[in-house]
């Protein structure tokens, strides 16, 4: 008797297969202040100090062949450059391997000092991607036996060779001391990433940002509230998180909410030069008992530099 996952898994293949137009849709992550370069390229050098961020995401693990993604990034202002560079390495594994994907990016931003409160950065983003697909965990048509199951080999042509590709993005940043507000484009020429015969184009991701910080009065460490929201639309796919921070010395929370789909609760800790960052997203669609939620977990490095002979605005935006 099949599997259940293997049966999904044909389904999906047979998909591919007779698909001629395919689209494909970037990961998600929840924390996305904790991975700054992954949500917008101007964020590039905004600390001012070196920057070093990793992420870790296992989304739905309650299914079979659930996507878990990597990501490690490394950011700084350079006055000779009049600006901040960034690096940004992440992976993507759905399908328990099946399908990978790979970005390496290097960015560059411009700030620009409007007037004495109010500041825009301006971020240029080029990638290089992999996208592979593992044969040896695929099963197609011609495998089965109406008897046995999944006896027989294959006689679909395997693609050794990985579908690489460069890509380009580009965002703005305007920001006081109080409020912040930003906008990202990602996959400007939409690149073709199949790894089938056929076409893949990666559609264009636009990506809204927007938040404040409100300093609240209390005795004791200074305690603010930070509401935020955020809207990306990737072809047909639309969505829109929104919600609040709440931190208080090096404890800092979080609530937010996310279309039909999910609640988010965050709670992270952050003192000296390091954070850290744990959510968890609870379903709230139909595929709530089935999914185990998602969980991600966020871990930053903030160093000390040198004083700068003139002064540098940062961003004061949530950490996570």
């Amino acid at each position: 008797m099949w599997k259940k996952e293997r049966y999904k898994l044909l389904k999906l293949v047979i998909l591919l297969l007779v698909s001629t137009n395919i689209f494909a849709q970037d990961p998600e992550f929840t924390q996305f202040y904790a991975n700054p370069l992954y949500l917008n390229p101007a964020f590039a050098g905004s600390a001012n100090c070196p920057r070093v961020n990793l992420n870790y995401r296992n989304q739905w693990p309650g299914i079979s062949g659930s996507f878990v993604t990597y990501s490690a990034s490394y950011d700084q202002h350079v006055d000779n450059l009049s600006g901040g560079v960034g690096l940004l390495v992440w992976n993507d594994r759905a399908g328990e391997g099946t399908l990978n994907t790979t970005n390496v990016s290097g960015m560059y931003s411009y700030q620009l000092p409007v007037t004495r409160r109010f500041s825009i950065k301006a971020g240029l983003q080029a990638t290089w991607a992999q996208k592979s697909v593992d044969w040896s965990k695929l099963t197609f048509g011609d495998m089965i036996d109406a008897r046995r199951g999944f006896v027989y080999n294959t006689n679909e042509v395997k693609r050794d060779a990985p579908a690489n590709y460069v890509d380009f993005s580009a965002g703005i940043l305007g920001y006081s001391e109080k409020y912040f507000v930003g906008v990202a484009v990602h996959h400007l020429t939409e690149p073709n990433e199949s790894v089938i015969k056929g076409e893949s184009p990666l559609p264009r991701k636009y990506t809204f940002h927007a938040g404040a910080v409100i300093p609240l009065e209390g005795k004791g460490d200074v305690a603010t509230l930070s509401p935020n929201v955020l809207f990306r639309m990737q072809q047909d796919f639309k969505q829109i998180n929104f919600g609040m921070y709440y931190s208080k010395g090096p404890i800092i929370g979080g609530l937010w909410y996310r279309n039909a789909d999910a609640f988010i609760a965050l709670v992270g800790i952050q003192t000296g030069i390091l954070k850290f960052g744990y959510s968890y997203d609870i379903t709230v669609s139909d595929l709530t008992n089935k999914t185990a939620g998602s969980h991600e977990i966020s871990l930053g490095l903030q160093f000390d530099c040198k004083p700068k002979k003139r002064k540098f605005r940062t961003i004061s935006c949530p950490s996570f």
